[in-house]
């Protein structure tokens, strides 16, 4: 078997387990099992607001301590179950610092797994039977700081992780603002709703000829084998911005979706996800 047959058919067997939508936080538990961060903070308190006691979605507060020492709390909410950000602890007004967001999810080869810098503040009231948190108006993000990568059987640490981190995250934040900006953009997808309107548009070249868009293929198109594909190079260049050309034709966009599909839902999603979190949110103390 050639090495690139077998990394495939590892790929059939790791997207099974891994890839499915809705499986992230197994993914989420499992690269932070690897890196050993499931055992950083020491638990303070914990709050829930769960969507079928009233809320409009699933949401948990972890107040903690770090290893050195510093309190914070760490936010998560379900609809984005592979990102967790982190806040400051309130000060004696109540106040916070958003630091960051961290993301581990799984994909076909293995994991990403990043934190970026965010900033902001917000406010948040913590009582011995609940907590009232929001955050005050947009946040920005700032770059992400540290990361790991996990390709199979290679896990890529240090610089190069973050140099290959920033990279991605520069094609799919150009990648979500052009998705964004078409007429046809739909809005509040779920993740499925999300794949299936998304994935015929980007990559006609591997889906059903049922869900490809009409007039994808015409004649005089040129096609350009890579990454065991023919690419449509006519059809890049009739859809999508010219940056994008070089990017989709060599298959790294592919890779970028097969590899980073929670990773684009997410920056596709960045103000529905902060925007979820703009108004007062009550939620209850539990074990």
């Amino acid at each position: 078997m050639s090495p690139v047959i077998g990394k495939r058919a590892f790929g059939l067997v790791a997207g099974t387990l891994l890839l499915c939508i809705g499986c992230v936080s197994l993914m989420e538990k499992t690269g932070k099992a690897l890196d050993g961060s499931a055992f950083a903070e020491k638990k303070i308190a914990r709050y829930r607001a769960r969507a079928k006691e009233g809320a409009e979605f699933d949401m948990e507060i972890l107040h903690a301590q770090d290893k050195a020492g510093q309190r914070l709390l760490v936010v998560s909410q379900g609809k984005f179950p592979a990102v967790q950000m982190r806040v400051t602890e309130p000060d004696s007004e109540q106040n916070f610092y958003v630091s960051s967001v961290d993301y581990v999810s799984g994909n076909t080869a293995g994991w990403n797994q990043y934190s970026m810098e965010l900033s902001g503040t917000g406010s948040c009231v913590l009582s011995e039977t609940g907590a009232v948190f929001s955050l005050n108006g947009d946040i920005e993000k700032v770059q992400i700081t540290q990361g790991k990568i996990r390709l199979y059987d290679t896990t890529i640490i240090g610089g190069n992780a973050v140099n290959n981190l920033r990279n991605r995250e520069d094609r799919i934040e150009a990648l979500a603002e052009w998705m964004r900006g078409r007429e046809d953009a739909p809005q509040g997808l779920d993740r499925k709703a999300f794949q299936n309107f998304w994935k015929p548009v980007l990559f006609p070249e591997i889906c059903p000829k049922r869900k490809r868009p009409a007039g994808w293929q015409l004649d005089g198109d040129v096609y350009k084998r890579a990454e065991e594909i023919k690419w449509n190079t006519g059809y890049s260049q009739r859809v999508f911005p010219e940056l994008f050309w070089p990017v989709r034709d060599s298959g790294t966009l592919l890779r970028d979706w097969e590899e980073a599909f929670e990773w684009i839902y997410l920056q596709y999603e960045w103000e529905t996800f902060i925007g979820m979190f703009s108004r007062e949110i009550t939620l209850k103390k539990v074990k």
